[in-house]
């Protein structure tokens, strides 16, 4: 295992890179939380990002004016939407009074999502948690096709035609290289995506079909993806992994990630209409 490498990162810096590479692909504001609503698909793309302006209070200052003002703004904006109200909070003191306001109010806490780091070198090969037991390749394209997406919608695809058509809008909204791996007969088996930022590579969409798990396949992928970021210039690596993925995350430490910071979900809680049952 490669003994991750330790840089102070600020979670500004990270919060911003995480809001860029995945856009919503509608926004809104509220008394200085960030609404965002992609027709329900992913939570990150359709919850509130409690942030203010950076040329207002500064990024990282998430007290909004008025919390309860904000709220019901912020309720009435997702019920236009008929979505529900969905907050992504950072681990990190400036949330702790909006954390104390949301839990009094009922929002439940969810998704414990670990936010890992690492440099993008890509002279270190990418160890894999399995032997490799088949013939596959690695290519990437600045474009998803549609095996590509066929492939990644299936395994982290919630809905139907028209939610995988909103998906696609959010990952093709900032530029990125698309990795995917094909089997023998041609047939994509697994997925990743790299978005730049300033200096920084993003891993985002590491997917690999259930039937070729366990075969080095995600390995091949993460390693493909750090050619790109060397190759683009990327100094350093980020990825979200869940808290309950503990397979996902023994790869990315053996690939030298190292846990940065959290964040986790809070959702409003059901109201039923009056009259329902």
């Amino acid at each position: 295992m490669l003994i991750p490498e330790t840089v102070s990162v600020p979670l500004d810096t990270l919060e911003r890179f995480m809001a860029e590479a995945w856009p919503a692909l509608e926004s809104s504001t509220a008394d200085g939380w960030v609404l965002r609503s992609s027709g329900g698909v992913t939570q990150r793309a359709n919850s509130i990002w409690p942030v203010r302006d950076a040329g207002d209070a500064g990024v990282g200052d998430n007290s909004a004016g008025n919390p309860t003002v904000a709220l019901r703004m912020a309720e009435n904006w997702y019920a236009a939407r008929r979505q529900p109200v969905i907050f992504q909070l950072t681990r990190r003191p400036e949330n702790a009074a909006l954390e104390e306001f949301l839990g009094a109010q009922g929002y439940s806490r969810q998704s414990e999502t670990i936010i890992m780091t690492a440099a993008a070198q890509s002279d270190v090969p990418v160890p894999s948690t399995s032997a490799p037991s088949m013939d596959f390749n690695v290519s990437c394209a600045d474009a998803p096709d549609e095996e590509w997406l066929d492939s990644w919608w299936s395994v982290d695809g919630r809905g139907g035609a028209a939610e995988k058509q909103l998906g696609q809008g959010i990952l093709t909204a900032a530029p990125s290289i698309y990795a995917a791996a094909r089997n023998s007969a041609g047939d994509v088996i697994g997925t990743g995506r790299l978005t730049m930022l300033d200096g920084w590579g993003g891993v985002y969409c590491m997917g690999t079909h259930p039937d070729f798990r366990r075969q080095g396949v995600a390995a091949a992928i993460l390693q493909e993806l750090k050619k790109a970021a060397s190759a683009a210039g990327a100094g350093r690596l980020w990825l979200m992994v869940t808290a309950a993925n503990v397979g996902a995350q023994e790869l990315y430490a053996a690939a030298g990630f190292a846990e940065e910071a959290r964040y986790h979900y809070r959702q409003a809680p059901l109201r039923r209409a009056f009259g329902a049952c």
